[in-house]
């Protein structure tokens, strides 16, 4: 969430990052709002001061002898306006936090302006792979090797969900335990596994809400929403505190089930794994001082690329323009693997620092060196999702008879079988 200060003091920077956001915040009435509760917050205290002047010249009086119905009478008209400016305040201090809760973060200074197609590459890794055969897609493959259940998943609980079945609930599942194990082995992540079951103060800490409520699942009865990423419940894990100063940095590591409504919307592509409702993923998730985030945004990514190059996986890495940035990031780089039956590269991990704007939503605090309190910046990243992942080594691996070889580092955990 942006400072309301912040907002007043750089009105051209915040109109800026809302329309290269493409993001319909009204600026004007923001501003308008918070003068007046600045005019009223001025009134109030004015009218406080008179009231404790008044008040103490009340057992003056009285001691000296004197009348005190007039004065008497005028702090009761006193502390009666005190009371009225009191409810407008509360009023409009409510509206105005609603209204904050609206506006997008602001963009990094690096982050290119524009939409999708002004995503800039980084660089990619590896090359595509070829064949000396026509490759399958994963479609293709999954029916070969009888992988997942797409029609009794959909039986079970309508179109965009899925069923790993047989080896390839065993491939997802050792996929998950190999990211998860390298992260902690080798980039020294601490594992949690928390709710995925979360209240609407917690999804607003993050920035899924208001903007996103009709893409997310929700349990009326009990206001919780299913998390569409582990992000939500790890991230608010210090929802409310002050870390001391030597807690920072910290970095999660967490696998969750993700639930988004709005699979397959905005004309995506939806076929087989690419988009569904319901999928697995491994994230990362930091918390770090403020003078040290974009060092750790390159880290994490890293991290997240480690992951592919240790399964053999070609990819490319881009940094998304200011229209393709999701509402809370500051930037994002997004990683792409490449699909050879497919002929296509697909987004498989988003890497964010969103800088304090989480920070501020959720009131994740540290004391600094001296003792003051600062918000903390909080970054997080894939590790990555499982679907695509999923789909580049059926279409990466795949041989001429359609089969599956198991990526190297995968072996250990499907009993060293070479082949899936």
């Amino acid at each position: 969430m942006l400072d309301m200060k912040f907002i007043r003091e750089n009105p051209e920077l915040v109109k800026r990052a809302i329309i290269n956001k493409n993001e319909k915040t009204d600026l004007n009435s923001v501003l308008e709002l918070d003068k007046k509760k600045r005019e009223l917050q001025f009134k109030f205290d004015t009218m406080r001061a008179e009231q404790n002047t008044v008040s103490k010249q009340i057992p003056e009086l009285k001691k000296a002898k004197k009348d005190t119905t007039e004065i008497v009478k005028q702090m009761k008209d006193i502390s009666n306006k005190i009371k009225d400016i009191s409810t407008e305040l509360s009023a409009i201090n409510e509206e105005l936090e609603n209204e904050l809760l609206g506006f997008p973060n602001i963009p990094y200074n690096d982050v290119p302006i524009g939409g999708e197609e002004n995503n800039k590459f980084v660089r990619e890794w590896g090359e595509k792979k070829q064949f000396d055969f026509m490759p399958s897609e994963h479609l293709d493959l999954i029916k070969q090797n009888e992988l997942l259940d797409f029609k009794r998943a959909t039986k079970l609980s309508g179109s965009g969900f899925i069923g790993y079945t047989g080896k390839g609930a065993q491939l997802e599942r050792a996929l998950i335990n190999f990211m998860l194990d390298f992260h902690i082995d080798k980039h020294g992540y601490e594992e949690v596994s928390l709710p995925i079951l979360v209240n609407r103060q917690t999804m607003i800490g993050t920035g899924q809400l208001p903007k996103l409520e009709d893409d997310m699942y929700h349990v009326n009865e009990d206001d919780l929403f299913l998390v569409p990423t582990a992000e939500v419940s790890v991230t608010n894990f210090y929802a409310q505190e002050i870390l001391p100063y030597e807690k920072l940095p910290q970095k999660f590591i967490s696998y969750s089930p993700c639930f988004r409504r709005e699979a397959g919307s905005y004309g995506k592509e939806t076929k087989g794994l690419q988009r569904v409702h319901q999928f697995n993923k491994v994230e990362m998730v930091r918390f770090v001082k403020p003078d040290t985030s974009y060092e750790v945004l390159e880290e994490m990514l890293m991290n997240a690329e480690n992951i592919l190059q240790a399964l053999g996986l070609h990819y490319r890495v881009v940094t998304l323009a200011t229209g393709d940035l999701s509402f809370a990031s500051a930037k994002t780089y997004d990683i792409e693997v490449w699909a050879p039956g497919a002929g296509k590269y697909l987004e498989v991990s988003s890497i964010s620092n969103f800088e304090d704007f989480q920070a501020h939503r959720a009131s994740i605090r540290f004391r600094n060196e001296s003792g003051k309190v600062e918000f903390v910046h909080t970054l997080n990243g894939s590790g990555l999702a499982t679907p695509r992942t999923f789909i580049s080594i059926l279409e990466t691996y795949q041989n001429i008879n359609g089969m599956i070889e198991i990526p190297l580092v995968l072996q250990p955990y499907l009993n060293n079988r070479k082949i899936l």
